[in-house]
């Protein structure tokens, strides 16, 4: 089984809607057996709170539902239970190699890194763009899966 846990700052728009995107396109595909998928903060802003609702709305408008999540503040332990930490921004994977003590095992990365065009995932907090946020999460997601698609067949990620 592999664990991904996705990060931002406050767990209520873009980890969020990574995770239940990410959730979304395993299921689909009939492997959602196959994962463990998370989302949690960097910061402790959040914890407690449900998904932002321009992001829950968002995720509704493409058949996704997110009920019942919550923010949670990411720990050191969630290294040694995930094979893959997908932060959203740089600022992000800063805060994650604080608080993981580092990142030894390389598991740390950035979600667009999976993409044609690494960067910053658009972060709607300040933009209200949920739109070119949703279109950056759906790229990460799929280019994750198609990674973990390659690592199977003896391909890897640089």
């Amino acid at each position: 089984m592999t664990k991904i846990l996705f990060v931002c700052h406050g767990n209520i728009c873009r980890s969020p809607m990574a995770e239940f995107v990410m959730k979304d396109m395993v299921a689909k595909a009939g492997r959602g057996r196959e994962f463990f998928i998370a989302s949690a903060a960097t910061s402790t802003e959040e914890i407690g709170n449900g998904v932002y609702p321009p992001a829950r709305r968002m995720l509704a408008s493409h058949g996704i539902g997110c009920a019942g999540k919550t923010a949670r503040q990411m720990t050191w332990r969630d290294y040694e239970e995930y094979d893959l930490l997908i932060g959203m921004d740089g600022a992000n994977l800063r805060n994650m190699r604080r608080i993981c003590r580092g990142d030894p095992e390389g598991k740390i990365h950035l979600l667009l890194d999976y993409t044609d065009h690494p960067r910053d995932v658009a972060d709607p907090w300040y933009t209200d763009d949920f739109d070119a946020t949703w279109r950056d999460v759906n790229a990460g997601c799929r280019g994750i899966l198609a990674w973990l698609d390659g690592q199977n067949n003896g391909a890897g990620h640089d």
